[in-house]
């Protein structure tokens, strides 16, 4: 591995673990084994750096949630796969987490992959309902942008309450939560 790409590792890492205020220049050259000049070799310094690590992070984690999204099954099984998929519940989502760090959401550069990549999860999900309202899943009363709202509102909740509480178990509650409303959502003319 690169030594750019060492860094860009490192500073995902360790945005995901202490934040942005708490990622300091020296934690990213140590967790990289990286020489002290390295950085600012291949980055203008620790934002460029930052927003590097930040985008590859939103690029994979839409790559992981289109991998379960696009897959087969009918639109309330895929929407079921992505809440169930593998995750790292008590570690958090690696963008959600930045939606509570104050310097990266006040800055419009740093902050626009994270609102980009919940904005693409958002729609991509919606698509899925109204897919699932075409082919008479879901009812045609449901709002496509509401659920894919609710489900991300869950995903994302769901990392807080679990952090909280130390324990998957309010995560996978939510979940179990969500899809027996989803299961109800079939038109009251077709058994759910």
């Amino acid at each position: 591995m690169s030594t750019s790409e060492r860094l860009i590792q490192s500073t995902r890492e360790l945005l995901w673990e202490r934040g942005y205020v708490g990622t300091s220049p020296k934690a990213i050259l140590e967790r990289a084994g990286a020489g002290q000049g390295s950085m600012y070799h291949h980055f203008k310094g620790k934002p460029d750096l930052a927003l590097a690590a930040i985008r590859r992070t939103a690029e994979e984690m839409r790559a992981t949630a289109a991998g379960v999204l696009d897959g087969p099954g009918t639109p309330y099984e895929r929407i079921e796969a992505y809440l169930r998929r593998e995750r790292d519940v008590l570690r958090g989502c690696p963008i959600g987490r930045l939606t509570m760090d104050p310097d990266v959401i006040a800055d419009e550069e740093l902050r626009a992959p994270v609102d980009e990549t919940l904005d693409w999860l958002r729609e991509r999900l919606a698509g899925i309902v109204e897919e699932g309202q075409e082919q008479g899943q879901f009812a045609p009363s449901l709002d496509g942008e509401e659920i894919a709202a609710a489900v991300v509102a869950i995903v994302q909740g769901g990392y807080v309450l679990a952090r909280a509480s130390g324990s998957p178990t309010a995560f996978d509650a939510g979940v179990r939560g969500l899809l027996s409303l989803l299961a109800t959502a079939a038109p009251k003319d077709r058994p759910a």
